[in-house]
């Protein structure tokens, strides 16, 4: 059998990995002192619920290299094969952490590792791919090299509520948030070089969409393969933004996730958007 492994930033739901047959392992969040596993021991309600009351950024830890071992070790007794497919290896040492536990258990015929250079709903769609490829018969050597190849046409593009937690961040001047939040301003994010960053800004949602559906115009959304909306604690918004994209991503299949605590600690709640594949 081949095992699709992911992170918990991948922000698919216990339920959806259940209907998938994948793993997940959780990422751990810190409150000062208070450590949480990701999805675990916290939720992404109660995640944001805290987030609104931090005057400092909570702080995440990778997984480290033992809990995948005892992971690969159980599969590679059963006979199986692993694709592992993770958060962007920029962004956090997790993907490091399973490449050297495939070493530690002397796997590297049958575990194949891969870099997303992504995160959370374009990090999910990844897996959810893989998991289709897996069905449709390919080997786990075809699945990874096909998600690899994947992972440089995969596009997230994001409009951000409010610009607190950028600017508590460091990733945005507080004179610029201060003025960006009296004019209503919202920022575009996007994934480059495997991390976060604000590639346009709006005024109102809105107006963001319309900025969003200009990319897309110029870079031919793949529409054979899934695409996925996700929003940070704010349903209504992953709501409209689907509402304003139907016929742009007509004929595709629609999936729809929340965005966790890896990338919620720096977008903070209220932000939605896309994630697609770019034709060849």
């Amino acid at each position: 059998m081949i095992r699709i492994v992911t992170d918990s930033t991948s922000d698919l739901s216990r339920e959806r990995r259940e209907e998938l047959n994948i793993e997940s392992l959780p990422l751990s969040v810190h409150f000062g002192e208070e450590t949480f596993r990701d999805g675990v021991d916290i939720t992404n309600r109660e995640f944001y619920e805290r987030l609104a009351q931090v005057e400092t950024l909570p702080t995440t830890a990778q997984v480290n290299p033992e809990e995948f071992a005892a992971l690969f070790r159980k599969y590679l007794d059963q006979g199986d094969e692993v694709v592992g497919i993770f958060i962007s290896g920029a962004m956090s040492g997790t993907c490091q952490s399973a490449a050297i536990a495939r070493d530690m258990v002397d796997g590297e015929a049958h575990i194949f590792i891969v870099d997303s250079h992504t995160v959370t709903f374009a990090l999910g769609l990844l897996v959810e791919t893989a998991v289709l490829l897996r069905d449709q018969g390919l080997s786990a050597r075809e699945i990874a090299a096909r998600i690899e190849e994947l992972s440089g046409r995969t596009r997230l593009l994001a409009v951000v509520d409010t610009l607190k937690y950028l600017k508590m961040g460091g990733r945005i001047r507080a004179a610029t948030a201060v003025v960006g939040g009296l004019l209503g301003i919202s920022p575009i994010i996007t994934i480059e070089n495997g991390l976060v960053e604000s590639i346009g800004k709006a005024r109102g949602r809105k107006a963001a969409f319309q900025w969003i559906e200009r990319r897309m115009e110029s870079e031919q959304p793949d529409l054979s393969l899934p695409v996925s909306f996700g929003h940070s604690n704010s349903p209504e918004a992953m709501a409209e933004c689907q509402a304003y994209f139907a016929d742009k991503v007509a004929g595709a299949a629609v999936l729809g996730t929340d965005i966790g605590s890896v990338v919620g600690t720096h977008v903070g709640p209220g932000a939605t958007g896309i994630v697609y594949f770019v034709k060849r």
